[in-house]
């Protein structure tokens, strides 16, 4: 039952939410629209295949073009960036003459490779040969000159302790994790996507995004229980109101 709360607020108690929640009726169909969805989109080709077998539902793609693109983001993934090159070129090669930075940041990822190896005379000399002469302007020329920097210091970090303290806080260290990796996938997968006239993000996390907008906006008129973990969708067992930000 609604209850006058002391902010003036419609307050509607946890059962009668959860009452009310359990009324809305979602189809079977329109879930398993969105995991495909989102399987398709992310490239995970032989889950989609298996789930388009188990539930019947129909890619809005074709799946053969989601196995070729997952060949590709597994070559990124393994560091074989030749291949990925080749693998691009051989899917479209309109993807790197439309996306120049795509080619230029698989140079880039082949150099902290080679870094990250230990490779270090064989690294700068990869980048003065490959990278620098497709310098074209000064974000690149940022970019090049960081990665040389991060080069140098790697070099010699062992002889000062402020070295080591400097690489750690700034943005040149992230560069040798395997998040940067990961987010050239991510990259490479919205170019080929954008090139097949498929969107780039799935439609799941922009549904939870409007959830959390949702909600913030009807707490300033009304106080209920909100989901604050996304990952469980549980909700609390209380009448107040909790923000979510995304």
């Amino acid at each position: 039952m609604d209850a006058a709360g002391p902010w003036s607020k419609r307050v509607i108690m946890y059962r009668e939410w959860e009452r009310r929640l359990k009324d809305v009726r979602i189809r079977e169909g329109d879930v398993n629209k969105l995991v495909m969805n989102y399987l398709v989109t992310e490239g995970y080709a032989e889950a989609a295949a298996k789930f388009q077998i188990e539930s019947g539902t129909e890619p809005d793609i074709d799946l053969a073009t989601v196995f070729e693109r997952r060949a590709v983001l597994r070559a990124v993934e393994s560091c074989y960036l030749k291949e990925t090159i080749e693998k691009l070129n051989s899917l479209d090669p309109m993807i790197l003459v439309m996306n120049p930075q795509i080619g230029f940041r698989l140079q880039h990822q082949r150099m902290i490779e080679m870094i990250r190896a230990g490779e270090m005379e064989m690294a700068l000399l990869y980048a003065i040969n490959e990278i620098l002469p497709g310098i074209e302007n000064n974000v690149i020329l940022f970019s090049i000159s960081s990665c040389l920097f991060c080069l140098a210091l790697e070099n010699y970090v062992f002889l000062i302790d402020f070295l080591k303290e400097f690489i750690r806080t700034t943005t040149l260290f992230p560069l040798l994790g395997p998040s940067q990796r990961l987010k050239l996938v991510s990259q490479v997968n919205a170019a080929i996507l954008t090139s097949q006239n498929h969107e780039k993000e799935p439609k799941l996390p922009t549904l939870l995004k409007m959830l959390i907008c949702i909600q913030n906006e009807l707490d300033e008129n009304a106080a209920f229980p909100l989901v604050i973990d996304l990952t469980t969708t549980e909700l609390p067992d209380t009448a107040c109101p909790y923000h979510l930000s995304f």
